[in-house]
């Protein structure tokens, strides 16, 4: 059951699909304060356990610590940090009481979940103008469903978006995606897309291509993907001020661009320089930018993925004034010694300053409204604007498509990786963590850089990275000369990846069932065994679909790990040259051993999966000669299309195997 209350307000953010009628008063749940903005203060009992926030840090549990929604570009994922990419305001509160609330607000919003005090949940903002819904179910997942019910299907990007993308910043020339193609069929590493940062760019503009390194783009895109593998450029959120660069006029000319109070354009600087931003809040402005992705479809694109889209601000002009003015002052001044910590933090304080956001307003359908009270809404309305276009250009056709910064209802137009992580063993538990919590957010195409964006990778790390993105459905290789081949003994990350390859036919049917079903693809263990106290507490191990767990090695220099079976499971790792080992385990506490270029996974009792032989792309893997692995008489439904349009309701797509 769902209950939906207006308080004050609220800017219509278009999370919400399914039409829910406004109820009269306060929710009966918890109490509400609107004394000072707005407060919601929830008592937790001892043993509730607190699920959702999406994109967010710590643990599957959030209780314990304080979140606060405001997109944010930090690539510093540490600890301490209360705001990430994303701003997703829905929690599930899962004991003597179970409960959905979702809180659909734009703009910065905490959650202070057992931090203040242990007992007690706040939820806070400073205006009283927000939708607030409270769910009531069963259970913890039967809320989720409800709420993936109620933001429409997640988004589901094509077949090949399926198979392993590399990605570095650095890859600059013709050459060094060449040389990345030839690295991996030359070593027979299978590899599906290669993502192409800012360089590929005519200094930095969004929609063109550097002409000395692509004189003939099309040529080069469909050389590629001759080779199978896809070209999937990224695009930024600023758009360069330039004369005679025909994106930035035709922004000038239509009014589509962010503006400062008087009516200017609002100016920051990011990788090209000073920049203006999009106004997507603007349908009109937001059908413009979305139709500039043609230029990029038409020379053979498939995919994109977009970035710095919190907005991300290295300096406005106006912070960089203020900079100026203080420096003028000290070197003016008689005084001896000048306060360089002073001038550090101010500095510092020159990127994505909160007072930069209050600087430039949106034409939202007609009202003038201050960025910083709809500023999460920017990542999903560019990515929106995309999806909006891929529609207008080839409707019948799935582009691939995702972001870094997002709120809730961006799931129907694309996916998200979870940004600018390290190379620590920390941020790969951390991306096991976040899967669910994002899935239950609707973000179903979801995924980490392996192997770290930031600082240097070890062998051991990429490798254990690996073995977990083998299962997440955006596969990408991160920063660095990390490619597979660069490694020595290779054949470790081509028998991982193959491994990938060889289970592409069940992780693609269970994204899509859960995708056409509102369901999760990665589940916590609570949800499917709900009854055991045991599971309840498991944040190390998923459930992925409804066949398999996982549970990846993610401690440096260990040969193996604990692990708990709620059920007899059979443990199977793959190994390379398409090998596996297999064994039943019964339920109950067991320490498994899994070397380096192995992908370990349980298939719960009764179950089975289908297997592939390895292929180098997802184009090439055979799917009329599947093996099944699991428990003899089991059956498995399997989904499968023909991953380009979307004839997902054909009954043609499923048929049923039975292990013999």
């Amino acid at each position: 059951m769902v209950y939906k209350y207006m308080i004050g307000k609220p800017f219509e953010t278009e999370a919400i699909v399914k039409e829910v009628k406004a109820e009269p008063g306060m929710p009966a749940y918890g109490e509400v304060s609107l004394k000072e903005g707005f407060s919601f203060t929830y008592q937790l009992a001892e043993d509730d356990i607190v699920y959702g926030l999406g994109e967010a840090n710590r643990g599957l549990n959030k209780r314990g610590y304080c979140y606060i929604s405001d997109c944010t570009d930090d690539p510093n994922h540490t600890e301490d940090k209360r705001s990430l990419y994303g701003a997703h305001n829905f929690v599930v509160i899962s004991g003597e009481q179970t409960i959905g609330l979702f809180f659909d607000y734009p703009s910065r919003l905490m959650f202070d979940i057992g931090y203040t005090r242990e007992d007690t949940m706040t939820v806070s903002c400073e205006e009283a103008d927000l939708y607030l819904y409270v769910i009531e179910g069963e259970n913890a997942y039967d809320i989720v469903k409800q709420f993936r019910d109620l933001i429409g299907r997640s988004y589901i990007p094509p077949k090949f978006a399926f198979g392993l993308g590399q990605s570095r910043w650095g890859y600059k020339t013709r050459e060094d995606f060449e040389n990345v193609a030839k690295g991996y069929r030359e070593n027979q590493i299978p590899l599906d897309m290669i993502y192409m940062d800012i360089d590929y760019m005519q200094d930095y503009k969004d929609f063109t291509v550097n002409k000395t390194e692509f004189p003939d783009f099309p040529v080069f895109v469909q050389e590629m993907k001759d080779q199978n593998i896809r070209m999937v450029p990224i695009i930024d959120a600023g758009v360069k001020i330039e004369e005679g660069y025909s994106v930035y006029e035709e922004g000038v000319a239509n009014n589509y661009f962010c503006k400062r109070e008087d009516g200017s354009n609002f100016a920051a600087a990011v990788w090209p320089g000073y920049t203006h931003f999009p106004d997507v809040l603007n349908p009109e402005a937001r059908k413009w930018f979305g139709d500039h992705y043609r230029c990029l479809i038409d020379q053979g694109i498939e995919g994109f993925w977009n970035d710095m889209n919190e907005p991300a601000i290295f300096y406005s002009k106006e912070g960089m004034g203020e900079l100026k003015e203080t420096l003028r002052k000290y070197a003016e001044s008689d005084e001896e010694e000048i306060p360089v910590w002073s001038l550090g933090d101010q500095v510092e304080a020159l990127a994505n300053n909160k007072e930069d956001y209050q600087r430039f307003y949106h034409n939202a359908n007609g009202e003038k409204i201050r960025h910083d009270k709809v500023h999460n809404l920017f990542g999903y309305n560019m990515t929106r604007a995309a999806g909006e276009a891929f529609e207008r250009i080839a409707p019948d056709r799935r582009f691939l498509m995702f972001s870094r910064s997002s709120y809730v209802g961006m799931h129907r137009y694309g996916g998200i990786w979870t940004g600018d992580n390290k190379s620590w063993w920390s941020h790969l538990l951390l991306n096991l963590k976040m899967m669910p919590s994002l899935n239950m957010c609707g973000f179903l195409y979801t995924g980490a850089d392996l192997g770290g964006f930031g600082a240097d990778a070890t062998r051991e790390l990429v490798l254990r990275w690996l073995a977990l993105g083998v299962f997440t459905p955006l596969m990408r290789i991160g920063t660095r000369e990390q490619e597979p081949y660069q490694f020595e003994r290779i054949e470790d990350f081509k028998g991982i990846i193959e491994t990938r390859y060889r289970l592409i036919p069940y992780l693609y049917s269970e994204y899509m069932k859960a995708a056409l079903g509102d369901d999760l693809y990665f589940k916590p263990l609570a949800f499917v065994y709900p009854e055991d106290k045991m599971a309840l507490r498991v944040e190390d191990q998923m459930m992925i679909g409804n066949e398999i767990m996982i549970a990846p090695v993610y401690t440096q220099n260990a040969r193996g790990r604990y692990v708990y079976l709620p059920e007899e499971m059979k443990f199977v790792k793959f190994q390379k040259e398409g090998k596996y080992t297999e064994e039943i385990l019964p339920q109950g506490h067991h320490y498994v051993e899994v070397a380096l270029g192995e992908v370990p996974l349980f298939i719960r009792a009764d179950k089975c999966i289908p297997v592939a032989k390895a292929a180098q792309c997802v184009a090439q893997i055979d799917m009329e000669h599947l093996e099944l692995l699991g428990f003899e008489g089991a059956e498995y439904t399997l989904y499968d299309d023909d991953g380009i349009h979307k004839d997902y309701e054909n009954p043609e797509n499923c048929k049923v195997l039975i292990l013999k």
